[in-house]
């Protein structure tokens, strides 16, 4: 089994080492001749095609804007099946797939959700400055709407309102229940004492922005504290992986040992299961500290 895992493997180098000539060798060519090119041509624009690294790396560049982050830890998976001569490791990156997706989407949802709060920071200092240059407070809702994405999905009955003299600060209130929008909250509260009480509806978004742009700048230097703590338990996470290159290196043969042996296949499964719970317990707490 080892002696199929090596030539496998060996087989693998050579094909990659032979696509890498390849494409050094057409890029090579083309580059010198697009150089010999603009050489007789005294330096102007000539020819349409792109240098070969420069299509290799485009190429690279859509596959990777074209598959998903957590189908890579499938490929990986893949490829270590091949290598090692076991079903285990396509097994496993396919069952890490969802749970990558799953964190994926979560930081797709948390950054959609920073990017609304700061879409509601610019629309409260919009309808501030649309009202300080003299118009009321629906056509300073709506003006500052056109150039804003603050209201989100709720913009339609928000600017319904506005428009017909309907209840804003209830459009509003729905409206913030949108990941991200809470500061609509405070921007129908301001609403509703101008219009009941006659108060400044200025001044109350003008607090209104200060707070919420205070809030933001809070969260994101709290982030950038709990960045080295993200990092630090990734990388612990990563130091398996390290420690099996190095044996690979020394001749060990760690996936035989791992893939092909009783007492590997046992460590591996407790080595992976603790290992996901540390992540896990790490990743949670960092969370929980930028909930506060």
């Amino acid at each position: 089994m080892t002696g199929g895992g090596s030539g496998t493997g060996q087989a693998l180098g050579a094909v990659l080492l032979c696509g890498g000539a390849a494409v050094w060798l057409v890029g090579g060519r083309r580059s010198g001749a697009r150089r010999a090119q603009l050489l007789l041509a005294g330096g102007g624009v000539v020819g349409a095609g792109p240098p070969g690294w420069e299509r290799v790396g485009g190429e690279l560049h859509r596959l990777r804007a074209r598959l998903r982050p957590e189908w890579w830890a499938l490929a990986a998976g893949l490829v270590l099946a091949v290598l090692g001569t076991s079903v285990v490791p396509a097994v496993a990156g396919a069952a890490v797939v969802p749970v990558l997706r799953r964190a994926r989407l979560a930081r797709c949802a948390r950054r959609a959700g920073e990017a609304r709060g700061e879409a509601v920071i610019v629309l409260c200092g919009a309808v501030a400055g649309e009202v300080r240059a003299g118009r009321q407070p629906g056509e300073a809702l709506l003006a500052a709407a056109r150039d804003s994405g603050g209201l989100g999905g709720g913009s339609a009955a928000v600017l319904a309102a506005a428009r017909f003299g309907g209840d804003v600060p209830g459009a509003l209130a729905v409206a913030a229940e949108e990941p991200g929008a809470d500061g609509l909250l405070g921007l129908a509260a301001c609403w509703r004492v101008a219009v009941d009480r006659g108060a400044g509806l200025a001044d109350g978004l003008d607090r209104l922005e200060g707070a919420l742009r205070a809030e933001r700048d809070q969260h994101a230097d709290l982030r950038a504290q709990l960045a080295s703590a993200r990092a630090t338990a990734v990388m612990l996470a990563g130091l398996p992986s390290v420690g099996l290159l190095l044996g690979t290196a020394m001749g060990a043969d760690p996936l035989h040992v791992l893939l092909h042996t009783g007492a590997g296949l046992g460590c591996l499964v407790a080595g992976g299961v603790f290992e996901g719970l540390g992540l896990w317990w790490a990743l949670r707490i960092v969370r929980g500290a930028e909930a506060l």
